[in-house]
């Protein structure tokens, strides 16, 4: 089987989904392979922020509309963060926010479900060509473009441009791009869904608690639809790999003798296993592209390192790969210098983030100071707001990337 194309996509994922879909209302079909067959389960702590419909939107207000309908998602109107000291607070997304239809800035749902209304929205698209459960695993430059295959050799692609969104453990991100798994910018994870927890926030805010035995990790808790709830760890594997750590045996452990989590989880049910994953974080920068491709989503290494949300910069990333691809196109140049374009447009929009959220990575890792944070922003309504504002004003993130803010913040100035 031989197939031609313009652009190939190996992995139908939240990134690669979203780069066929802005292709495709661009004009411009596309080849899209992944190596499941849709519906498929993906290890995830499933929280969504409020990029991912703001993206969807963009894209086409039809497919936001559609997925602020489903039944399968869990609106969510903010986050509890809880400190080594038991101090909590909740920040909202949106400050004196209403619950009122399309407000939420983000929700709750299971990959299982989400992936694929993503894929089904390909199905839509006359532009987009899907191959599902075919694994690409051999990639070979050549003039003119890529001859990429699977193993067997049986399932050929010619491709102009090629555009990896096959997640963490991509073959293409390691073999041709270069980018290896470095401990110090990655986290192992393990995530469980139980029933009848209780003390769940009324308006589903996701909780993030950074228990003193966990740190410099942290266990979450993101409400599900159906009295489900999303649980799991997570931690930088530099530490993870010195401390020994047995991630599923510090879950239970938490979940059975930590007074709060005991008593919140007495009654609670584990559904299924507990299984475990990696987040590629973005505390690193590292060049997302090369002659004839682009990294995008988990293969581009772009997870945030404070929250571990990561389908919303995969989602953002993806449609700025999807508007280079176009311009390639146009230009007939798939150059290594022309595609460094979309590095930086990457980087442009998304580095402010992610730089504040390594410096709060690191600013975990000393309970006092991020004690002494909570205490100060639970009297400041002030800084509340602020912290509330984070999540969608990109000029104050800006602004919250620079040691100079936490300076002030500390010496009260």
């Amino acid at each position: 089987m031989m197939f031609e194309t313009k652009v190939c996509i190996i992995g139908a994922g939240p990134a690669g989904a979203t780069t066929a879909l802005q292709l495709a209302y661009m004009g411009i079909p596309c080849l899209v392979i992944d190596k499941a067959v849709f519906p498929r389960d993906k290890v995830c702590g499933d929280g969504l922020s409020g990029k991912v419909l703001t993206l969807l939107s963009r894209i086409d207000k039809g497919i936001a509309e559609r997925l602020q309908q489903a039944a399968f998602k869990e609106d969510s109107w903010g986050v509890t963060f809880v400190a080594a000291n038991r101090m909590g607070m909740n920040i909202p997304y949106k400050p004196g926010y209403q619950k009122l239809p399309g407000e939420p800035r983000g929700f709750v749902c299971k990959r299982l479900h989400f992936d694929n209304f993503l894929v089904e929205e390909l199905k839509r698209c006359p532009q987009v060509q899907l191959m599902q459960g075919t694994a690409i695993t051999r990639y070979q430059l050549e003039e003119g473009g890529y001859l990429l295959s699977d193993e067997a050799g049986t399932v050929q692609v010619k491709a102009q441009l090629v555009i990896a969104a096959n997640g963490a453990h991509s073959g293409f991100t390691k073999d041709v791009a270069g980018i290896h798994m470095e401990p110090a910018h990655y986290v192992a994870g393990i995530r469980a869904y139980y029933s009848g927890i209780t003390g769940l926030h009324a308006d589903n805010l996701i909780e993030l608690h950074f228990l003193k035995n966990i740190l410099p990790g942290y266990l979450w808790i993101f409400p599900l639809p159906g009295g489900e709830a999303n649980v799991g760890i997570g931690m930088l594997s530099k530490v993870a790999r010195r401390k020994k750590v047995n991630l599923k045996k510090m879950l239970l452990d938490t979940l059975q003798h930590d007074p709060v989590m005991k008593e919140r989880f007495k009654n609670a049910t584990l559904h299924g296993s507990i299984d475990g994953y990696g987040l590629p974080l973005g505390s690193k920068k590292r060049r997302l592209s090369g002659e004839r491709y682009m990294l995008v989503g988990d293969a581009a290494f772009l997870i945030d390192p404070f929250t571990g949300e990561g389908i919303g910069n995969a989602m953002y990333a993806a449609r700025m790969a999807a508007q280079q691809a176009a311009a390639c196109i146009a230009a007939n140049d798939y150059s290594a210098a022309t595609l460094l374009a979309y590095d930086e447009n990457v980087y442009r929009v998304l580095g402010p983030e992610l730089q504040m959220s390594t410096r709060l990575q690191r600013l975990i890792r000393y309970p006092w100071l991020f004690n002494l944070l909570m205490r100060m922003a639970a009297r400041n309504t002030q800084l509340q707001e602020l912290m509330s504002a984070m999540f969608h004003e990109v000029d104050l993130r800006k602004k919250l990337a620079t040691p100079q803010f936490y300076l002030k913040l500390l010496l009260g100035r």
